[in-house]
C-alpha cells in the first residue's frame, strides 16, 4: 500500500535541476519543495513548492514526481499542484541540505575568490 512516507521516499530520486547545476544535488524533499503528500483512495496528490516564480522547470518536476509515483502499488492517479513560486525560502530546507548547500558556495569562493561572492 502507498504510504504518504513512501510517496515522499520516492520524490527524494528527484533532483532539484538548479542544485545540480550548481554542483549540490539535493533532492526536492531536502529542498523543502514538496509541501505536502496526500493519499487517499488510489488517488495522490503532491503539492509542490517552486523557488521562484521564474521557474522554467514546471514540467520537468510534474513529469519526474509522476514517473516515481504512478508506477506505486495501488496508486491510481497523481496530481501535481505547484504554488506560484513566492512562498519558498532556504528556512525550507533541511539543514543537511543548507550545509551541503553552503559548502559548495563556499568552495565556489575559495575557487573563484572575492569576485565570485560578490555576484
Amino acid at each position: 500500500m502507498t504510504t504518504e512516507a513512501r510517496v515522499r521516499e520516492a520524490l527524494r530520486e528527484i533532483v532539484d535541476p538548479c542544485t545540480a547545476a550548481t554542483g549540490s544535488n539535493l533532492d526536492v524533499v531536502e529542498m523543502g519543495l514538496v509541501e505536502a503528500v496526500e493519499v487517499a483512495d488510489g488517488e495522490v496528490r503532491v503539492a509542490f513548492r517552486l523557488t521562484t516564480p521564474a521557474c522554467h522547470m514546471v514540467p520537468y518536476f510534474i513529469e519526474e514526481i509522476e514517473s516515481r509515483v504512478e508506477p506505486m502499488a495501488g496508486v491510481e492517479s497523481v496530481t501535481v499542484d505547484t504554488d506560484n513560486g513566492m512562498q519558498w525560502t532556504p528556512d525550507m530546507m533541511t539543514d543537511a541540505a543548507r550545509e551541503r548547500r553552503q559548502a559548495t558556495l563556499e568552495g565556489y569562493e575559495a575557487y573563484y575568490g572575492e569576485e565570485a561572492s560578490a555576484e
